[in-house]
């Protein structure tokens, strides 16, 4: 799909999204926004999670020099594609590049060939005759190729003069491996029979005896496996909006001159008519001229009855007539339709989420630059005292050594994965650090009704039956009747009665009355399943007991079901979204981590307040649209609160993509959960507030993580300044606060 716009003809001002290649931390997406932002009467929003950058741009400006101007800071901009070359086929991003393959490779080769590098330089066991030469072969090409990204964004930063963690990075694996190769080739350290040994006492060395390829190698592959993880999460930033034009229909019959030509549903124009079968799914939305039917909306609108739909009906893409055959004619098509409105709501709310800063790299932005400037300042100091190149060159490159950011860059991925895997096994998935800084400062939650407090589908609930009625016969007959019908509420009363009564006959002369219920012949009676006006018209009135049952039902947002054969009314039948076990147990378990739930539904109010009493939420928002819910949670937020939406229909995932933080029930659509920050895979509201409970824990971790890593850098800069660390000791000392972050990470595995 190319990126929805309300972008005007170039020239004529408006608002464009960019996509933006060559980011490689949040301070990018930083400077691109403020150079854009530079620009007379321009307004833009970079978001570094999807790569896009949303800009409002005054009348009388090119789109063009909107991507000129991206291009001038060191990136790559480009404006979106013309819709009819990409809504063909609804998944134009299927074909751009994989970020995370070419990582992937970078990786593996670096962690491949790092290992027997660091194993070589600390364990002094495995210093065989030669065995420098070996670490060179091994370390050139990790820092070489795997470490190549790094040098390139370095490179981009320097000639726009800025500088990031890519930096600090290049910096100091280029500095250790020159060392290593000055020190190999013009040193001592290329002798026959040369060893590595640690010593306590700190002192002034030349370095000439020392190689340092173990820290640039294992600083590449630290960092590379961090950017490995973070491309993975970005590359499903894309993924709600694919999930939602996946649910259209792919093709469609369209009727020529009266015959039935099947099309692929993109080539319909508003005007054309076509048919719908039974279980298909409505191709576009358009208004119904033939037939009558039930269709079931649930996805789109949460709504768990389906609606009967006849002439005159509107009708809505992408939802499923579940009953009889329909001729419709398209109102809308491509961009107009209600799921393309749908996926443009998803993607505005992801784009208008507020930037989430790592801490790394807002601390870089201070960092490398005082970092580089006290190297510089370490060589010339030392120079100029007379203390020799070499001691000189050990101090400066130790000073990089010991503040390459290898914890720093730790910190995140490895409390996220520790967390992540964690979650997983409890049944939750974690997208990324974004979710669990949302995690914070959550106050409400709205839940969505169907499917997530619900089962999300219909069961038989309640048997009413006049006097002198047996169940069990009522169940097979009526029971049997339903079965027939493809119906969700006869399907309901079908498999509630093969439950109870056990195998049900085959009906004869079945018949489905339109808008009304079924009628046919079972065992010999003449049965009437559907409303009570149905079985009025054959003269079968209700008593007054199933009268009272059919207002009790209708009152509390239950579909009653009459059934009556032989000229008489026998029974009513419930059926109803029945609330799951563990809801009540989940909302009490919300309440009790300070959160206040609200039940925020498309269904009716009475459905709505039946099923917020009974699992104990006091506020309902009922008869909201997918677009509505946007505006409730919009609404909340403007009023001050940090909201948490739970959901599991396509018609939860823009309000899911806006909230502060969305959760998914997995159970539920592609679209929602793609949409979400949180996904609950086992269906059960008792794992939300587990998930907000792991989050905060795994949030707490990271930033305890990007604490020490800072502090051992700050405390350990002035004793490389002051030449009292080799940077043999100063990688060694890197390598101890990467195992302590790693450790500190290690502690979520017993998140119970």
């Amino acid at each position: 799909m190319a990126s929805v716009t309300d972008e005007k003809t170039p020239g004529a001002g408006g608002s464009v999204e960019l996509s933006i290649g060559g980011m490689t931390c949040a301070s990018c997406a930083n400077r691109i926004e403020r150079k854009l932002n530079r620009l007379d009467g321009v307004t833009a929003t970079v978001n570094y999670a999807t790569e896009k950058a949303k800009v409002t741009f005054p009348e009388g400006l090119d789109p063009e020099s909107l991507v000129a101007e991206v291009e001038k800071a060191g990136y790559t901009a480009a404006l979106p594609e013309p819709p009819a070359l990409s809504d063909q086929d609804g998944d134009r991003t299927a074909g751009e590049p994989d970020e995370a393959g070419p990582l992937r490779q970078r990786l593996v080769t670096a962690v491949v060939l790092s290992v027997p590098v660091v194993a070589m330089a600390m364990i002094p066991a495995l210093q065989f005759t030669n065995w420098q030469w070996l670490s060179l072969t091994l370390a050139a090409p990790v820092v070489v190729y795997a470490g190549w990204p790094f040098h390139k964004a370095a490179w981009t930063n320097l000639r726009h003069g800025a500088a990031t963690m890519d930096t600090l990075i290049s910096m100091g694996t280029i500095a250790a491996f020159g060392w290593s190769l000055w020190a190999l080739f013009f040193g001592t350290a290329g002798m026959s029979g040369m060893t590595h040994s640690f010593e306590s006492a700190i002192e002034r060395t030349d370095g000439s005896g020392n190689i340092y390829l173990e820290a640039a190698a294992g600083v590449t592959a630290f960092i590379l496996a961090g950017r490995y993880f973070e491309a993975r999460a970005k590359r499903r930033a894309g993924a709600a909006l694919r999930a939602l034009l996946e649910l259209g229909a792919k093709d469609v019959a369209v009727l020529r001159d009266g015959v039935e030509v099947r099309v692929p549903s993109d080539r319909l124009a508003v005007g054309d008519r076509f048919v719908v079968r039974p279980g298909e799914k409505i191709a576009t939305d358009g208004v119904v001229e033939e037939g009558s039917s039930a269709v079931d909306a649930s996805l789109l609108t949460g709504e768990s009855v389906p609606v009967e739909v006849r002439p005159g009906d509107a009708v809505t893409g992408a939802t499923v007539n579940a009953g009889g055959r329909l001729v419709v004619r398209a109102t809308r098509v491509g961009a107009g339709t209600r799921l393309a409105q749908m996926a443009r709501l998803v993607e505005e709310a992801q784009t208008g989420k507020a930037q989430v800063q790592r801490l790394a790299d807002r601390i870089s932005g201070v960092f490398v630059p005082i970092v580089i400037a006290l190297s510089l300042g370490t060589l010339g100091f030392w120079l100029a005292t007379g203390a020799g190149a070499g001691a000189a060159f050990t101090a400066a490159v130790a000073v990089l050594i010991i503040a390459c950011p290898c914890a720093l860059g730790l910190a995140t991925p490895t409390a996220l994965l520790v967390g992540t895997g964690r979650g997983a096994q409890l049944g939750i998935l974690i997208k990324g650090p974004e979710a669990l800084e949302s995690t914070r400062a959550i106050d409400t939650v709205l839940l969505d009704k169907t499917g997530t407090v619900t089962e999300g589908r219909m069961t038989l609930i309640e048997i009413h039956l006049a006097e002198g009625e047996d169940e069990a016969e009522v169940l097979r007959l009526a029971g049997a009747l339903e079965h027939a019908s493809e119906h969700p509420i006869a399907q309901a009363v079908a498999r509630g009665a093969a439950e109870k009564a056990g195998p049900l006959p085959a009906p004869q002369e079945f018949a489905n009355v339109e808008g009304l219920g079924v009628q046919g012949v079972v065992d010999g009676h003449a049965v009437l399943v559907g409303r009570p006006r149905l079985l009025a018209e054959w003269s079968q009135a209700l008593p007054a007991g199933l009268e009272g049952a059919v207002r009790a039902a209708e009152a509390a947002g239950r579909t009653a079901v009459a059934a009556g054969w032989d000229g008489r009314a026998r029974a009513v039948l419930v059926v109803a979204d029945v609330i799951k076990p563990t809801s009540g147990e989940a909302i009490a378990r919300l309440r009790a981590l300070g959160l206040t739930p609200v039940l925020l539904t498309g269904d009716n109010k009475a459905v709505a307040r039946t099923v917020a009493a009974e699992v104990g939420i006091d506020e309902v928002i009922a008869e909201v649209l997918p677009a509505d819910k946007v505006e409730v949670v919009k609404r909340l937020q403007s009023a001050g609160r940090t909201v948490a939406m739970v959901g599991d229909g396509v018609n939860d995932a823009a309000a899911l993509a806006q909230a502060d933080l969305g959760l998914a029930m997995g159970t539920g659509a592609d679209a929602a959960i793609e949409a979400s920050d949180l996904t609950l895979v086992r269906g059960d509201l008792r794992v939300a507030a587990d998930a907000i409970r792991l989050s905060r824990r795994t949030l707490r971790t990271i930033k305890g993580n990007l604490f020490w890593a800072l502090a051992y850098n700050v405390a350990a800069l002035p004793l490389a300044a002051a030449g009292l660390l080799t940077p043999m000791i100063a990688g060694a000392a890197m390598a101890f606060s990467s195992v302590f972050v790693v450790s500190n990470s290690l502690r979520l595995r017993r998140f119970r």
